[in-house]
């Protein structure tokens, strides 16, 4: 287990806003009356930056903002199973490019959908249980994990998961990446492919003191989040000699108010500049990830807006934001142009 060394106290944002952008709410929807539970926006493929794709009790939607705040409703899938509740959904693409959504909850099966073809790709068997978090490689986009894992931006052999024992795990897919190529050319029955089970991690951190329900690399720093009302910005040591074992340098906060509750989870823009994260209020917390000390860019709130936030979507430049809430409503902020 990593330890935290005695040293400097990290560095805590102040919740006054800085107003360096204002956003408004341009549009609500209420797709359902059950718990939405996933928003992301796709980064996979340029083409389609302006698309999103929602995930919430037995539907999969994707839709496309449009000027003027105007959403636009492209495809709707809905399970057979009526009792199916989609926790997560993430973007990727098939090895020749065409467009994916995997998704993915309490059933523990994995659906493919080809969003080009309008169609179901395949269902995947083999989770025991629900599956929270399902993400994608971004510079290998038709590589994807389960769980409640999130891979590494720039090295493509490392994950982060996060969990219900309070931890962050660090894991290595280095020694079976040939593997991992294997599986994009293999032709023979799935059944009788090589699986690889890591059992290790290579780096534990207890960094929070209850359950971690989000995490991601912020290049080769870690944000992560509990139910402690804050974020938290952090750099893994690790001693590539000794797998398992080094040290944690907390390195900044950012304070989130009401936002206690296990399946909060946050989102950044492209370039991880911005993270917005909601709260149990209906409140959007906005911060700049890279300044020092943090800066709060935004608290956003609305009157009508009073369920629980589980995910927010920031768009490529940060300019949209979109949150899926417990009450089955989805709002779309904009920021709003400097006269």
């Amino acid at each position: 287990m990593a330890k935290i060394p005695l040293g400097c106290e990290p560095v805590v944002g102040s919740l006054t806003p800085s107003k360096k952008r204002e956003y408004r709410v341009t549009n609500r929807l209420q797709e359902g009356k059950r718990p939405i539970y996933a928003v992301v926006f796709n980064f996979i493929d340029s083409r389609y930056f302006n698309a999103f794709a929602t995930a919430g009790g037995n539907r999969v939607t994707v839709y496309q903002c449009l000027e003027g705040g105007v959403i636009a409703v492209l495809q709707s899938y809905i399970d057979e199973d009526k009792d199916e509740s989609f926790y997560t959904v993430s973007w990727a693409c098939n090895i020749d490019g065409t467009p994916f959504l995997v998704a993915g909850g309490l059933n523990g099966i994995i659906r493919v959908i080809d969003t080009g073809n309008e169609k179901i790709y395949k269902s995947f068997v083999g989770h025991g249980d629900s599956i929270n978090e399902i993400r994608t490689q971004p510079l290998k986009p038709s590589l994807v994990v389960s769980a409640s894992k999130d891979f590494h931006p720039s090295d493509i052999y490392r994950i982060a998961s996060c969990g219900m024992d309070n931890t962050v795990k660090i894991w290595s897919m280095k020694e079976f990446w040939t593997y991992v190529e294997k599986s994009f050319t293999w032709t023979d029955l799935p059944s009788k492919f090589p699986t690889k089970y890591v059992q290790f991690p290579i780096f534990i951190a207890s960094v929070h003191t209850n359950y971690v329900d989000c995490n991601r690399w912020i290049g080769d720093f870690m944000l992560s989040k509990s139910v402690d009302n804050e974020l938290v910005l952090w750099e893994p040591k690790m001693k590539e000699q000794s797998p398992g074992e080094g040290t944690i340098d907390i390195l900044q906060k950012y304070p989130v108010p009401e936002c206690d509750i296990w399946f909060i989870k946050f989102s950044c823009d492209f370039h991880y500049k911005t993270v917005a994260v909601g709260n149990r209020e209906g409140k959007i917390y906005v911060w700049e990830v890279q300044s020092n000390p943090p800066v709060l860019v935004a608290r956003l709130s609305h009157v009508q807006s009073k369920s629980p936030i589980r995910l927010t979507a920031l768009s490529f430049d940060g300019s949209t934001i979109l949150c899926c809430c417990e009450d089955g409503t989805i709002w779309r902020w904009d920021v709003v142009a400097s006269s």
